[in-house]
């Protein structure tokens, strides 16, 4: 797909993922283009599915989410309907803010978040006592050092 996409449409992804608050007008002036053709690019860039979503960035910690931390998750079976089992939970639990499927000797990472120590010992404590889950390690987080948006355009 990446090869039907000409330098405004790179440029008009880049400047959405770096802020997808900005006016269509603010967009055009960014790219170079006017903000008709900006705004039909942009609702064609969303029909192909390359823009997926729009959000806000929220800190967690001042809407009381003190608590980050990683969840890295080894199953014991990695059977179709196992998997299905346990992802299906992670959809559904509000604490895990993202879930990675993994290859090698971890199967799943899980980026959570708790208001407090005592509620992420009770997240680790149910995670743990899932069927099916062999072992969990898990990592609180300090600091962040560094949050990108996931496509790395030049």
């Amino acid at each position: 797909m990446r090869s039907k996409l000409d330098d405004i449409d790179l440029a008009i992804l880049r400047e959405l993922q770096g802020d997808g608050r900005m006016t269509n007008v603010e967009l055009a002036s960014r790219v170079g283009i006017s903000p008709p053709p900006c705004l039909r690019r942009v609702r064609a860039l969303e029909e192909a599915g390359l823009i997926t979503g729009y959000r806000a960035q929220l800190d967690e910690g001042k809407l009381g989410f003190e608590v980050v931390c990683f969840a890295f998750v080894h199953l014991a079976s990695q059977a179709e309907a196992d998997l299905e089992v346990f992802q299906s939970r992670i959809r559904g639990w509000a604490a895990v803010r993202e879930c990675w499927k993994l290859s090698g000797d971890i199967d799943f990472m899980l980026k959570c978040v708790a208001p407090d120590l005592k509620a992420f010992q009770d997240f680790v404590g149910e995670l743990t006592g899932m069927p099916n889950v062999r072992n969990v390690r898990t990592a609180l987080a300090l600091d962040r050092v560094k949050d990108e948006p996931i496509v790395p355009f030049g």
